[in-house]
Parts: structure tokens; sequence; C-alpha cells
């Protein structure tokens, strides 16, 4: 009697769970509340986990770039897996998904930059990861036309933020910043040919323990002409093709030995003024941002290329060439941040390999923290409009 009261009752239930569909709410998932949280105070949006997910840089949206042309962006990252032009250790083609991978956690705490005083995750810009350009590994010359072009696709499209006003570009046109990772630091040559081909001969500020303006019969032997370009050759290539702006350009962190006093004189045809890393000793970080700035100026456009061998070995092992006595992560970052003001088009950071790496991260975590304060200063400074290109100038 018992059972057939307990089972009367269960049928009712169902029947009554069944009975109106009409106020029956349906919740359709999963809830976007539980996967991302509004910050308290001026934060954004973060990810519950930031060890949880598919991978872009910052974990910023990713979207199919080079195969949308409609999608608009302020400021892009791009990766270019290329690394057939090392002359020590390979890897670097793993360098755009081990930056990103050192990047999650970026905005943990919704991504305000202090020193700064900017969040690059959540201001007036647009920012997105726009994946990879794909890079064949079997034909260097293929390889930087690839690269080229990718970039170039994605550097000369209008922006999503005033794309009908006036910019440094030469077609007088506001144009998106894009940030690549690299690679090794032979992708600088086709980037700097696509920069070229949108502002015209630019500034360059190169952090570097290596020159890379060797000439190619002093650094490779240049036994054909794909191998004459290389990741220590491509600035002479620069050079040589008009695409870097007289007078300008400038690197810093240099350490490297050489094949003789003769490169350092090469150099300076190439169009560059040095910054030795043990410079820093005697004149600090200060003394590193003046000569920087002094040098590159405030006005003109100016392309940023960061090898990741800028940093000492203790805080990045994992790159192609790495040289002793270099700077720290914190003295690298003081530097980066004392170019606020300076009118960043685009930039690179190169030479990651991350099979060289630590269990604990240490050089894509570097290197991320990097492009971090490279792209607060992009957008602290604003869209490009307004910066329009300069007539007459020495170039």
């Amino acid at each position: 009697m018992v059972a057939r009261s307990l089972l009367a009752l269960c049928l009712a239930v169902v029947a009554a769970g069944h009975g109106d569909h009409g106020e029956q709410k349906i919740i359709a998932g999963p809830l976007q509340s539980l996967w991302y949280n509004r910050l308290p105070g001026d934060g954004g949006t973060q990810a519950d986990s930031v060890f949880s997910g598919i991978s872009t840089f910052g974990r910023l949206p990713y979207l199919p770039c080079l195969s949308h042309k409609d999608i608009t962006y302020d400021i892009a990252f791009i990766g270019a897996p290329f690394d057939t032009g090392t002359s020590y250790r390979p890897g670097a083609r793993f360098g755009p998904s081990g930056i990103r991978q050192g990047s999650r956690r970026l905005n943990l705490y919704g991504g305000y930059n202090v020193p700064l005083e900017t969040n690059p995750f959540n201001s007036w810009a647009t920012v997105i990861d726009c994946g990879d350009i794909p890079v064949t590994s079997y034909d260097n010359t293929y390889a930087l036309h690839q690269i080229e072009e990718g970039h170039y696709s994605i550097l000369s499209r209008s922006p999503a933020t005033d794309a009908d006003k006036k910019g440094p570009s030469l077609q007088g046109k506001t144009l998106p910043r894009v940030i690549t990772l690299g690679g090794d630091h032979t992708i600088t040559l086709p980037l700097l040919r696509s920069i070229n081909r949108a502002y015209g001969p630019t500034t360059v500020i190169h952090f570097d323990s290596h020159l890379d303006t060797w000439r190619p019969k002093v650094f490779g032997g240049s036994p054909s002409e794909v191998a004459s370009v290389n990741h220590g050759t491509y600035f002479y290539h620069a050079a040589q093709e008009g695409l870097l702006r007289n007078d300008s350009n400038i690197h810093a962190g240099i350490r490297t030995t050489l094949s003789g006093p003769s490169d350092y004189e090469n150099d300076g045809y190439c169009g560059f003024e040095i910054v030795e890393a043990r410079e820093i000793d005697t004149i600090g970080t200060d003394g590193i941002i003046k000569k920087i700035r002094d040098r590159v100026g405030t006005e003109n456009p100016v392309y940023l290329s960061l090898d990741i061998d800028t940093l000492d070995p203790a805080f990045a092992p994992a790159t192609g060439t790495p040289e002793t006595g270099g700077w720290s992560t914190r003295e690298l970052r003081t530097i980066l941040r004392g170019l606020d003001g300076i009118n960043l088009i685009a930039a690179d950071i190169v030479e990651v390999a991350p099979a060289y790496d630590t269990n604990a991260e240490l050089t894509t975590m570097a290197a991320a923290d990097a492009l971090y304060e490279i792209m607060s200063i992009m957008v602290k400074k604003g869209p490009l409009s307004g910066l329009e290109a300069e007539a007459g100038d020495d170039l």
C-alpha cells in the first residue's frame, strides 16, 4: 500500500513538471557571467581562469584578419613563425605561441599599467590578436615575401578609430598599429619593407645585443643571395634598400664581439648610433633613455624592434644567440617606459625560442611583459591621426 502511494506521488510530480511549458523558464547556457566577471573599480573583464582556454596575446580576442579584410582594429598582434635565418640556435618559429603562453596573466588583475597610468586592455583602442602569418619553412625568399605581404595586409587597412582623419602615412591616412611576434630577427627586413610601403623610410629603435648590420661577406660568408639575408645582416640590406631614415636610428643594449672595429664603422654607414649595454653602469637607465629620445625625437614615426637577447641570459635564456652581460628585465622595462610620448607606429619582438626556456617560462614572460609596456605606450599616445607626414624632410 505504501509503495503504491509513493508511485502515485512520483507520477503526480512528473505530470506537474510537464504540465505547463508556457510558464517554464528555460536557462540558455553557458551564462556569460559564469565565464567573465566585471572587475570592481576601473578594471575591464577578466577570465575566471587565466590558465585555461586557447592562448592569445594577453587573452585578447582572436579574429582571422588575414582571411577577413573587413575586420578593423587599432592595434593588432600578428605572429611570424620563421627561424631559418638564424646562425646558432633554431627554435624561434615557436616564439609566437610561446609569447602568447607567457602573456596569459597580463590582465589577471585588470591590466592597468601603474607607471604609465594607462590600461591597454581597457581603453579607446580596439586591440586584437590576428593569429600567425602562414610561413613556409622550405624557402627563405618566399617566406620573407609571405611575411611582408601578410604584415602589409594587416597594416594598410583602415583602423577602428579615426579612419576618416589624416595621419602620417604616405597617403595621408591614419593606419592601425601592428605588433609582430617573431620569429628570428630576419623577419624585421620584410616588416620594414611593409612599413616603407606605408610610411616611407622610417626611424628605428633597435634593442639587441648584436649590431645586425654586418655585411653579408662578414656574417655568414654570403655563399648565395639567399644566404646573404639572415638575422645578422637584415639591417645592412634595409639600409641598402633605403628603408631607414638617415641619422635617426639607434641600437641599445649592444655587447657583441666584432670581426673588428670596421664593424662599427659599417654600422655608422647604415645610419645607426650605438648605446652599449655596459653604459648603464655609468649613466643609468635615465641616461640610456635620454640617448634614445635625443636620437629619434618625438615628431617622427618610429619603428621599434626588440630582440629578447637584449636581456641577460639569467633573465631570458631561451634565445637564439645569448650574450652575457645584458640588462635585467626590470631595467629593460624601465627603459621602454621611458619612451612614453614617442610616435611608435609598429613594433616587433624576436628571437624567443621557447625550447631553451626554464620550466618557469622566464623568457616568454619577459617577452610578454616587454610588449605590455610597448602596447601601453601606443595606447597612451592615442590614435595616429593628427601626426601628418612631414614634407621636405631629409630622408
